[in-house]
């Protein structure tokens, strides 16, 4: 169980960091500015935004955003110090990270829509927000999270989603 929780953990930081780098195509480009924070990278699967405050300011915005909404944070993923820790022994030698962690949340209502749309879009759960901090770009927070595609008719249940987690992340870089 370990070994899986390690390599979904892996794969979900892989795609932040290759989502930040990738210069596809695909890649729309959002320069939308506000006080604080700047759009980055919209993505098909990954939003990414750029934060002008700490990173412990920023993850504490995004626990009280999260909780402000009625619900509850199920877990705290301390990215960096997974990948720092273990990096050297599978060959990276360089630590990506400064700061790093995903912080998972679930929403019930929107969690029992997605389940009626298609039962196995409980897979989606729980929501993520990714905060981090680069080694290459200290004192620059970025907030990422996934853009989820459902199974069955669910293009209105995919906007509420996307609603949700760009409200936390606005909330939280005000």
């Amino acid at each position: 169980m370990k070994k899986l929780f390690l390599i979904l953990l892996c794969s979900i930081v892989i795609s932040v960091v290759y989502a930040e780098r990738n210069t596809s195509s695909e890649t729309k480009i959002a320069e939308t500015k506000t006080s604080k924070t700047q759009k980055v990278d919209e993505l098909k699967s990954v939003v990414v935004t750029k934060a002008g405050t700490s990173f412990e300011d920023i993850s504490e915005n995004v626990r009280m955003a999260i909780t402000d909404g009625g619900m509850i944070v199920s877990g705290t993923l301390h990215i960096s110090d997974m990948l720092n820790r273990t990096g050297k022994d599978i060959g990276f030698n360089k630590n990506i990270f400064k700061k790093s962690e995903a912080i998972e949340f679930c929403s019930a209502l929107i969690s029992h829509k997605m389940a009626v749309v298609h039962p196995a879009n409980v897979s989606m759960c729980p929501f993520t927000i990714a905060i981090y901090e680069l080694n290459d770009e200290p004192g620059v927070v970025y907030l990422s999270y996934r853009r989820v595609n459902l199974l069955g008719d669910g293009k209105k249940v995919e906007k509420e989603i996307i609603t949700l987690l760009q409200g936390i992340v606005d909330e939280s870089v005000e």
